[in-house]
Order: structure tokens, then C-alpha cells, then sequence
């Protein structure tokens, strides 16, 4: 589609003929799909499906991811034009990426959308489409996890994050963002000995196996390093992936609940993402991107560009001849 197109193709959110292109629209006008990709529920022919999921009824302090989803995808209009810097193919011309909009569930009733979101994304990957989900809090994690484990067995997980999410907690009726990792070891859902924490700076010592990566790690040995250590760590076992915004040092993602200093800076995170194409990528989200402590948009805009960089990391493999 070239430029000239944006006035006579009337919002490709909607009327987009081929999923295979990129978007040369106005970034502040028409509907906000992500990278504006066409908004559907028609699962023919998809390779990956962007879906948002607003819940923020788990967390321990600030609320408003709930509006994360929105927001990525506000931000994310200022990308699809241009094929993604560093990754050496264009994965918006090559595959077909949709945005299946967000799940629905009655906020009312916080004990049935666990299985609500296990159902959603189960019904997507049972088609063999991957799901890059936007979120949201971390505990939506949890039910995502059900859902791929039941498809692909224990998987590995990268977790990019200033805290492990795993305390102890055996109630698994539970609803929170800090426990759910520990959940989803004890579930059987991931191999910690597979498994990799990226970004840590909290206190936890109930690490339930995990290998942890900390901040200051990162910040030591270099990014090159430590997507080396990662790339050890989960071989080629079935991955998925959750990017926790607040990994992400407040200087470069303030809208957050639970910010942390000394974490990661944004280029420490591309660098890591793009370092570790190759690895079996199954899936994965953003999550706690909270639009009411993000005054400048900068957090959002830096959770647009992490699920971009999923994006490319989940069809890199899935490229003719690769």
C-alpha cells in the first residue's frame, strides 16, 4: 500500500484486503488496532493474533492496566509504516497479523475470568495461530500459561521483570499478580530448570527453581551476555515469554503499579529480545502498562515496542526457508 493509498483504502482496521502490507495512515486518526492491523475474529489464514486483555483486579497497589491495551495499541500507530529496525525481515508484508480485539468478561464476577481467559486463548492456538496478549496485570499470565501448557506440556518461560512473582501462595482460587508464578510452578505449567528471570531488583528468596538474570547482571556483563544465557537456558523447548513493563527502570517506564529503580533501560531490553531470535517462541504478553501514572505516553509507547519485538521473535522461525 503506498502512501497515496491512505485516502482511498478508508481506515484498514477495517476494509484492509490483504493482511500482507504495511499501514500508511495517520497515526492520529481511525480506528487504533494494533499497528493497524484489521480487527477480525476470522481465524483463516492467521499466523498471529494480537488480543488485549483489561483486567487489573489482582494487583497490590496502583491500578489502571485495565486501560493498558487501549493504550499499547494508541502507541502502536506510530510504528506500522516502517518494517521493524534490526530484525533483518518484515514481518508485517510477510505474514498475516491481526488484531482480534480484547476478551470479554463481567468484571463483576472476578472468580469466573480465569477460565474466561483460559477459554479465549485456547479457542485462538487451537487453530495453530499464536497470541501476543496485551495486558492488563501479571496475573493474566496464569490462566494464558493453562492454556499453552495443555497445547505444548511444561513450558520455558522468560520473564522480564523487577520482581519473581513467585510468593508462596497454596490457595489456588487466588487471584494475584505476585503469586501466580508460583502457581504455575506448582500446577506443573512451566519448568523452572528451563526457565529465566530478567531484570529482577526485588527481594524474593522463595525462587521455586528458577534461573535468575537480575538487574544488575544485565547491567554488568552486557545485553549481548545475557541473551547468551538465556538462549542456553531455554534451548529449544517450547517458550513462552511475559514482558512485565516494570522491568523496565521508571526513568524509561514511570506508568506503572509497582515501579522499582535500577532496572532495565529500553535499549538493554531491544538489544536481549532481538539477540534471542531463534528460540521456540510459542507466545506471549506485556502486561502492567497503567495509563494513569504514564503523564507522557512513554510507557505505553515502550509496551508497543516490546510486543512488536514479540512479534518478530514468535514468526522469526516461521520465515520460508529459516
Amino acid at each position: 500500500m503506498a502512501l497515496k493509498d491512505a485516502q482511498t483504502d478508508v481506515d484498514a482496521a477495517f476494509t484492509r484486503p490483504d493482511d500482507r502490507r504495511l499501514s500508511f495512515e495517520n497515526a492520529f486518526g481511525g480506528a487504533t488496532s494494533f499497528l493497524r492491523r484489521r480487527y477480525t475474529k476470522d481465524l483463516t489464514g492467521v499466523d498471529l493474533a494480537i488480543t488485549g486483555i483489561p483486567f487489573d483486579q489482582a494487583v497490590t497497589n496502583r491500578p489502571g492496566t485495565r486501560l493498558g491495551p487501549r493504550a499499547i495499541r494508541d502507541a502502536s500507530t506510530l510504528q506500522p509504516c516502517d518494517p521493524p529496525y534490526g530484525w533483518g525481515y518484515n514481518p508485517l508484508c510477510e505474514f498475516s497479523i491481526i488484531d482480534y480485539g480484547d476478551l470479554a468478561f463481567d468484571y463483576a464476577r472476578v472468580a469466573d475470568f480465569p477460565d474466561a481467559l483460559f477459554h479465549h486463548i485456547q479457542k485462538i492456538i487451537a487453530r495453530d495461530v499464536g497470541t501476543i496478549c496485551l495486558g492488563g496485570d501479571h496475573y493474566i499470565t496464569l490462566p494464558i500459561l493453562r492454556a499453552y501448557a495443555e497445547k505444548f506440556g511444561p513450558l520455558s518461560l522468560i520473564q522480564f521483570d523487577a520482581h519473581t512473582d513467585t510468593w508462596a501462595d497454596d490457595d489456588m482460587d487466588r487471584i494475584d499478580h505476585g503469586t501466580m508464578l508460583y502457581k504455575a510452578v506448582k500446577l506443573g505449567l512451566v519448568d523452572p530448570k528451563r526457565s529465566v528471570q530478567v531484570g529482577i531488583r526485588t527481594e524474593n528468596p522463595n525462587t521455586m527453581g528458577f534461573n535468575i538474570i537480575d538487574a544488575r547482571e544485565v547491567h554488568e556483563t552486557g545485553a549481548v551476555a545475557v541473551a547468551g544465557k538465556i538462549r542456553d537456558i531455554v534451548g529449544d523447548h517450547p517458550t513462552y515469554l511475559t514482558f512485565d513493563i516494570d522491568g523496565l527502570d521508571p526513568a524509561f517506564a514511570p506508568g506503572t503499579g509497582t515501579p522499582v529503580w535500577g532496572g532495565l533501560a529500553s535499549w538493554q531490553a531491544a538489544a536481549i529480545l532481538r539477540d534471542i531470535a531463534g528460540i521456540n517462541l510459542v507466545g506471549g504478553d506485556v502486561v502492567e502498562v497503567s495509563p494513569p501514572y504514564d503523564t507522557t505516553g512513554a510507557t505505553a509507547i515502550a509496551g508497543a515496542h516490546v510486543a512488536m519485538e514479540l512479534l518478530c521473535l514468535y514468526l522469526w522461525n516461521r520465515r520460508a526457508g529459516a
